[in-house]
């Protein structure tokens, strides 16, 4: 195999050159919810996956040192809700370290399995928590939907080169 020019100059494997190469990924943006001992807990993810269609699986990863992990960690349903193009600063709350993220503007009710469940969203589902696996340091968290809404209206939020986007016709 002979080098190409276009390929500019390979880097060792590093914390920055997988953060620098999933920059240029862009990837569609949820917020996970859970119920905790101290109340609702929640992070925005870009990392959702559908797993298996029987029985219907999806996963997420989420750090060890975030937050939500503690409830996360012990939590036996999740909320996995899809975001609109509309609610990029509810992705920016979600996100944001220390921000109360279930306070005023962010409109949720408890749902089913007692889950913190998001409104005007694209779509959402409960789903029951099956295995949480070590990932360096985040868990790979896998969960069986239990059931779900995928009636919302809007376009997709993305999140590409460090920011929320839109699709762009």
């Amino acid at each position: 195999m002979t080098a190409t020019s276009g390929l500019g100059t390979p880097r060792l494997a590093s914390p920055d050159l997988l953060r620098s190469v999933f920059r240029r990924h862009a990837a569609g943006v949820a917020v996970i919810t859970a119920s905790g001992e101290a109340g609702p807990v929640g992070f925005t993810a870009t990392s959702l996956t559908s797993v298996s269609a029987e029985p219907p699986m999806l996963s997420f990863g989420v750090g060890t040192g975030a937050s939500s992990w503690p409830a996360l960690s012990r939590a036996d349903h999740v909320g996995v809700h899809i975001l609109g193009e509309h609610q990029r600063e509810l992705a920016v709350t979600f996100a944001r370290s220390g921000a109360d993220r279930f306070g005023a503007p962010t409109a949720w009710r408890e749902g089913p399995q007692g889950v913190p469940v998001l409104d005007d969203v694209l779509a959402w589902l409960v789903c029951r928590v099956v295995a949480r696996v070590p990932a360096g340091d985040h868990r790979i968290v896998l969960g069986e939907v239990v059931l779900g809404d995928p009636a919302g209206a809007g376009r997709p939020l993305l999140y590409h080169q460090g920011r929320f986007t839109a699709l762009r016709d």
